[in-house]
């Protein structure tokens, strides 16, 4: 078991590999939840129809640079939200189970999901400010503008404008939707891993290797897509105002669904499937590769320490 800090370390550069493979479908899922906000249905306009329609859009009208605004800013958040969730998700659930059943390696559904979604709530709030800077860089579009339009150059002008104008306060706007999404994502994305990892080599006696993560991951990612996507535009439209349209998540979850119904809430649905299946993939398999790694590395910097350990 490698320790809080290198699963940290392991979870973080996972992610990061993860995201440079999925940007361009995030760019295109948050322009999707940001067009005909707050319009009536027949007055919405459709610049983006999904994923591929979109990223070629983009593609062709802004360049391939636009498609990637705001990688900077993802790849710190990612970090932070993965490198929490992934880093204190095992230790806090051993923590658990060692207090409540005695022993470190119990598995129970409550405790799983209760981890989960507590490791990527940290994550989550540690990394708010980069997810909103992000959000905005990626809705600009001289083009084919979606919701406000923040001129920004690049994601360290997007932090001092938003400090400059806002304050503190205006770089964790959101951050209640962020944590709830997240909360949401993270309940499920784990536990749902391991639960599929166990039931692939129990019932398709799968081995473990690059196949069993592979699938594990693609069930996880789909799970993961289907429960947090609602709160992820929640999120999306919070981040990219000002503060003039929504006053909280409630206040933008009501007027979302008064003004354009209930499966507005799901616009964007294919582009966030086309990157969270891939993201969760590669993280989560990824995280099995780097944390052998960091495995590694730690077993000779920290001899002392790993033998207490086993």
């Amino acid at each position: 078991m490698s320790t809080t800090v290198g699963a940290f370390i392991a979870g973080g550069i996972a992610a990061c590999g993860a995201v440079t493979a999925t940007h361009p479908f995030e760019t295109v899922k948050i322009r999707m939840q940001l067009q005909g906000e707050l319009q009536n249905k027949g007055h919405q306009p459709h610049h983006y129809r999904g994923p591929i329609h979109g990223v070629s859009v983009i593609v062709r009208n802004e360049g391939v640079r636009k498609i990637y605004r705001g990688i900077g800013a993802a790849y710190i958040y990612q970090i932070l939200l993965n490198g929490c969730r992934l880093g204190f998700y095992d230790p806090m659930r051993n923590a658990l189970a060692k207090f409540i059943f005695k022993d470190g390696n119990a598995q129970n559904l409550g405790i799983n999901m209760f981890c989960g979604a507590a490791s990527g709530v940290i994550g989550a709030a540690a990394g708010s400010p980069f997810f909103l800077v992000k959000t905005r860089l990626q809705s600009f579009s001289k083009f084919r503008p979606v919701g406000t339009q923040h001129h920004y150059t690049g994601a360290w002008h997007g932090f001092k404008s938003i400090y400059s104008t806002e304050g503190i306060g205006g770089l964790y706007r959101g951050v209640q939707a962020a944590m709830i999404r997240t909360a949401f994502g993270s309940s499920v994305q784990l536990p749902t891993y391991f639960f599929a990892k166990r039931r692939l080599v129990r019932h398709l006696g799968m081995e473990e290797g690059p196949g069993l993560h592979l699938a594990s991951s693609a069930i996880s990612g789909f799970v993961v897509c289907c429960v947090m996507h609602p709160p992820d535009t929640v999120m999306s439209r919070m981040y990219n105002q000002n503060g003039n349209l929504y006053t909280s998540a409630a206040d933008c979850f009501a007027k979302t669904i008064r003004s354009e119904g209930v499966f507005a809430l799901y616009k964007g649905f294919f582009p966030h499937l086309a990157r969270i299946l891939p993201h969760t993939i590669l993280t989560l398999s990824l995280a099995e590769q780097t944390n052998k790694l960091v495995r590694k590395i730690e077993g000779r910097i920290l001899p002392s320490r790993m033998d207490m350990a086993t």
